[in-house]
């Protein structure tokens, strides 16, 4: 792996090592720069010694590579310019920001932090939170003064797992920091690794209210389409078939329905609608987008079972195979998927639900789905097949020669309409699609 030589490299320590903060890591090494990358797991680190990449994102070749010190041990952190926060920001079962781990960093940062030093959070947060949340741990730890004795700033993340064309480098980075000079001092340090460039945002909150709204316009534009899907259900109508043709005016934007999944679109909404809460307003278009959204993986079901009365079939007598159950195509990571709500009603009609996913560890997906899983696929003796995830092995998988070994009157919902409907009607499937 090629490295760049800087004339003054910064001793940059990244705090948590995950799919935001390894590829970070990595790329500022690459860079030039003396990384220690830091997680409190000491299982991942053991995994880094032996040059295996936990994420999947950077790849073991990156890891055995790079010369960066990958340690458990916190106290690397004083010998760092800037510490860069990484780590998970979640909400609660109330849907309220559960920001206990960015706490805690700003905790163990604080015990061995020392004057000069900048830290910059690149974890997703509400408005405000890094003044409210961050700064207190810092200073409370260390009993050092932020502004004067060190400092913070914020440049949320972007990473899409999974998407090779839009990586770290390839995306333009949001940098704020708490005055002007931390600023340009954290845009600096940045547009060393991002050759898409760096926007400078006016202050921190508004760095925050930005990462927040990227997502919640996704999750409006793909509510948008999932009503319209539930809509065109009602109305006998194919969701495709309509905006297919509504597509044909130039200025109509492409969106899909579908499941939304993941660690971001599903979860930063609201974080952004407990900071409105808080003020007095209520964002009923916001929430209404996420009730819509959340709704899918149900009606996703919903179109199984009739699908099954169509052929003929009730669910206590059928078994369904759920092809990808992941959150999105090309990643393994089931923890926030969106298939749980579809598999988790159709078992409440005594369905027997088998599952299958090519980049999935089987045992995270027991875990997760409480459900069969096969170690290959096999469509055999199945009454319908749900194409929930289409993985690229999925849409290569020859579906047209499925039904001579499936039982009688098959079923197949296409959930993001990725197959070719006409092939599989003449082959004898009863097609759905969302």
């Amino acid at each position: 792996m090629d490295r760049k030589q800087v004339t003054d490299p910064n001793e940059i320590c990244v705090v948590g090592l995950g799919y935001v903060g390894l590829p970070l890591a990595v790329e500022f090494w690459r860079s030039g720069h003396d990384v220690v990358g830091f997680d409190v797991d000491p299982e991942k680190i053991e995994t880094l010694h032996e040059g295996r990449d936990p994420t999947g994102d950077v790849g073991d070749e990156a890891i055995q590579s790079c010369d960066i010190e990958f340690t458990a041990d916190e106290t690397v952190i004083e010998r760092a310019e800037y510490v860069l926060i990484a780590v998970p920001t979640p909400v609660d079962d109330l849907k309220n920001p559960d920001l206990k781990y960015v706490e805690s960093a700003g905790e163990m940062v604080g015990r061995n932090i020392t004057e000069g030093t900048t830290v910059v959070l690149e974890s997703t947060v509400y408005p405000g939170a890094t003044r409210e949340k961050l700064a207190p741990a810092l200073e409370d730890a260390s009993g050092l003064t932020v502004g004067e004795d060190v400092f913070i700033g914020y440049s949320p993340e972007r990473m899409v797992p999974g998407d090779e064309e839009h990586g770290l480098r390839d995306v333009m980075k949001i940098v704020s920091g708490q005055n002007e000079e931390v600023l340009e001092d954290v845009a600096s340090l940045y547009e060393t690794i991002v050759d898409a460039g760096v926007h400078r945002a006016s202050d921190i909150e508004v760095a925050e209210a930005a990462k927040c709204i990227e997502n919640i316009q996704r999750d409006l534009n793909i509510a948008l389409m999932n009503e319209l899907a539930v809509a065109c259900d009602k109305l006998d109508l194919d969701t495709q078939s309509v905006l297919d043709a509504a597509g044909t005016k130039w200025n109509f934007h492409n969106y899909q329905p579908g499941l939304v999944g993941g660690h971001c679109i599903p979860v930063d909404p609201f974080f952004m609608i407990y900071e409105l809460e808080r003020n007095g307003f209520t964002p009923q278009l916001i929430e209404g987008a996420r009730e819509v959204n959340e709704y899918v993986p149900h009606h996703i079901a919903e179109l199984v079972l009739q699908g099954l009365n169509e052929c003929g079939k009730v669910p206590k007598e059928s078994s369904i195979l759920v092809l990808g159950l992941s959150y999105k195509p090309e990643v393994g990571d089931v923890r926030t998927s969106s298939v749980n709500g579809t598999i988790s009603k159709l078992e409440s009609f005594d369905a027997e639900v088998v599952g299958y996913d090519p980049h999935a560890e089987p045992n995270e997906v027991r875990d997760e789905f409480d459900i069969d899983i096969q170690q290959e696929l096999s469509v055999e003796n199945f009454d319908a097949i749900v194409l929930a995830t289409p993985h690229q092995s999925l849409l290569e998988f020859d579906y047209t020669t499925a039904t001579s070994v499936m039982n009688e009157n098959p079923l197949i919902v296409d959930v993001d309409g990725a197959l070719d409907r006409e092939s599989l009607d003449k082959c004898g499937f009863e097609y759905v699609r969302l």
